[in-house]
């Protein structure tokens, strides 16, 4: 079973539609009118981690992917510095939930930390799913195309590309490594919804993905 097999979808509720996108229903299937302004960005993109500013005064947690695991955020700058901050939420978000996938447990500081309400549970359940499968993952997965739309002072929304053709299945036990070649489903959209708390941090509360989608598959 591939990395890219199991079902994206489950990271997050299927709920309403949040923003930018036409993903109502949250299903896993591709969708003609998936678009994402920036979706088209060059691999030649140099890739950056999410990275706190120098004015962020959260207490955040440590999360450092294994040697064999990288993350890679193309085009998650902007000019604006509450987008930016915005971005880096949301990329932390999703670093914390692949690292809690290799760690084996979904009760991570970095889940608890930016994750909160439908968001929190669903990507526990989806880490569950690795549990129960008996596989981890090793590789790199790319997150490209992100655009940011800002409701208010405390909310936003934020969608993405997501590219796993790099990153592949590994046996917790055995730790053998399928590298089944790529296809379509190894591209996802994601569809996410952010509120900023007390701390200042930008919390993943609901969301929705869609794997295959037209607007990423290269």
């Amino acid at each position: 079973m591939k990395r890219r097999s199991l079902p994206v979808a489950a990271a997050f509720a299927a709920t309403t539609a949040l923003l930018l996108t036409a993903c109502g229903g949250g299903g896993d299937s591709p969708k003609d009118n998936d678009k994402i302004a920036g979706a088209d960005n060059s691999r030649t993109s140099k890739p950056a981690s999410p990275s706190a500013s120098s004015s962020d005064s959260a207490d955040r947690p440590d999360i450092t992917l294994p040697s064999d695991v990288k993350d890679e955020f193309e085009g998650w700058k902007t000019d604006d510095t509450k987008k930016d901050a915005i971005l880096a939420d949301a990329g932390r978000a999703q670093t914390a939930t692949n690292d809690a996938i290799i760690k084996g447990t979904s009760n991570t500081p970095g889940m608890t930390f930016y994750y909160k309400g439908k968001a929190l549970t669903s990507s526990a359940q989806w880490v569950q799913k690795w549990l129960d499968a008996g596989i981890t993952y090793t590789g790199t997965t790319r997150y490209y195309g992100p655009k940011v739309e800002i409701f208010d002072s405390k909310s936003a929304g934020v969608s993405y590309c997501a590219d796993e053709s790099k990153a592949y299945n590994k046996d917790r036990k055995t730790k053998k490594v399928d590298r089944t070649p790529a296809g379509n489903d190894s591209y996802v959209l994601y569809n996410t919804r952010l509120e900023k708390n007390g701390q200042g941090v930008w919390q993943t509360s609901d969301g929705t993905s869609v794997r295959g989608s037209k607007t990423c598959v290269r």
